[in-house]
C-alpha cells in the first residue's frame, strides 16, 4: 500500500500543526482514491437553529486527534484503503434548490469516479442530493437503495412554512417519492422527543419504514436492534445516515435540534460498529452546529462517529477489492 493516502504522523508533525484535513489527510481528487471524504458546509434547510455550515471546518479541526488504528478490530482504514480528504462542495448560500443540484452533480462525478464517498455536513437535506448522485446507478439494476438512519427525527414530514418542500425535516420523504430509497429496506433508530401533529410519523409507517423509538431500543439493547436493521436492509446497496442529534445533547450539544433522552457515545460506536458487513455505497454524518458548542465536544464526537464510519467503508472496499 502506498504511503501517499497516510495521515500526518503526529509524532512527527504535532497535532495542532499543518493544514486542517479530515483525520490529517491530504487532499486529492475523487478518482484518486477509494474512499473520498467530503465536505458539505450547508444549513438552507433548517428550519429553526441554523450553523451547521460551520459542520465541516471544525469536524476537520476535531479530527485531528483521530489516531490510526482502530482499537476494537485493531485494523487501519488507511491500510485497507486509499483515503484522502476531497475538499467541500461548494454551494449557493442564497439558492436551496441550486444547491441541491450543485450538490447532486458532485456526489454523481464522485460516483462515476469510483470512490466511496464519507460526508461531514451540513444539514440532514444534504442526504437527499447525495442520494440524488448515489443511487441513480443502481435505479435501472438493482432498484432503491436500503438506508439505516440513526436520528432522533424522522425526516419524512411532508412541508414547514406554508408548502417549503425541502428543509432538513423532509428528506426521506422526498427521497422516497423520487424511487431512490425503499421504504420496505429502510430503518431508522433512535427517535424521540415531542410532536407538532399525532399524524407525523403515518407516510413513513404507511410506507413500510421501521421505526425504532429510543424506548424499544432501550429495552431491547445494540445487537438485538442492529440484527434487526440488518436483516431489514440486507446485502443490496444501503447507504447510512448518522444525525449527530440521535446522542444526548449532554454529549453533543452543538446541534440545531437537540432531544433530550438519547443515545451514549458508546451505544452509537457500537452500533457503526455491527454495520461491518453490508454492501455500502456511502455514508454521511450531519448536523454538527458548531456556535451552539464551543467547547468542540460535539465535533470531537462527530469526527469519532465518521473514523468509525471510515473503518466500516474500508472494510467494503477491501472486500471488493478482494472479490476481483
Amino acid at each position: 500500500m502506498t504511503t501517499a493516502f497516510e495521515p500526518l504522523d503526529s509524532g512527527t508533525i504535532p497535532r495542532f500543526a499543518g493544514l486542517p484535513t479530515f483525520m490529517r489527510l491530504p487532499v486529492a481528487e475523487p478518482a484518486q482514491v477509494d474512499i473520498a471524504i467530503l465536505g458539505v458546509p450547508f444549513d438552507l434547510g433548517t428550519t429553526n437553529r441554523a450553523g451547521t455550515r460551520h459542520g465541516p471546518r471544525e469536524l476537520r479541526n476535531q479530527s485531528s486527534l483521530m489516531r490510526r488504528v482502530h482499537h476494537v478490530t485493531g485494523l487501519s482504514p488507511y491500510d485497507r484503503a486509499r483515503v484522502a480528504d476531497c475538499g467541500d462542495v461548494i454551494i449557493d448560500p442564497f439558492d436551496l434548490m441550486r444547491s441541491l443540484d450543485i450538490i447532486a452533480a458532485h456526489y454523481d462525478g464522485v460516483r462515476e469516479a469510483g470512490a466511496l464517498p464519507l460526508t461531514a455536513g451540513g444539514d440532514h437535506l444534504i442526504s437527499l442530493p447525495i442520494l440524488r448522485g448515489l443511487a441513480k446507478a443502481n435505479l435501472n439494476t438493482r432498484g432503491p437503495v436500503g438506508l439505516i438512519q440513526f436520528d432522533a427525527h424522522s425526516d419524512t414530514y411532508d412541508s414547514f412554512f406554508n408548502g417549503s418542500r425541502y428543509t432538513h425535516g423532509t428528506p426521506f420523504r422526498r427521497a422516497i417519492e423520487e424511487g431512490l430509497v425503499d421504504p420496505r429496506r429502510f430503518v431508522q433508530i433512535g427517535l424521540r422527543g415531542a410532536i407538532s401533529d399525532a399524524g407525523n410519523y403515518d407516510y413513513a409507517r404507511e410506507m413500510g419504514v421501521r421505526i425504532i423509538f429510543i424506548e424499544e431500543f432501550m429495552a431491547r439493547g445494540v445487537e438485538d436492534v442492529m440484527a434487526e436493521a440488518r436483516a431489514i436492509v440486507g446485502d443490496a446497496p444501503t447507504y447510512v445516515t448518522f444525525d449527530i442529534d440521535v446522542l444526548d445533547p449532554s454529549q453533543a450539544p452543538g446541534t440545531g435540534t437537540p432531544e433530550i433522552g438519547g443515545l451514549d457515545t458508546r451505544e452509537a460506536q457500537a452500533m457503526v460498529r455491527l454495520l461491518d458487513g453490508l454492501d455500502l455505497i456511502g455514508a454521511d454524518l450531519v448536523e454538527v452546529a458548531p456556535p451552539f458548542d464551543p467547547s468542540g465536544l460535539t465535533a470531537l464526537t462527530g469526527a469519532t462517529i465518521l473514523f468509525e464510519l471510515l473503518c466500516v467503508l474500508a472494510g467494503v472496499v477491501e472486500k471488493k477489492k478482494g472479490a476481483r
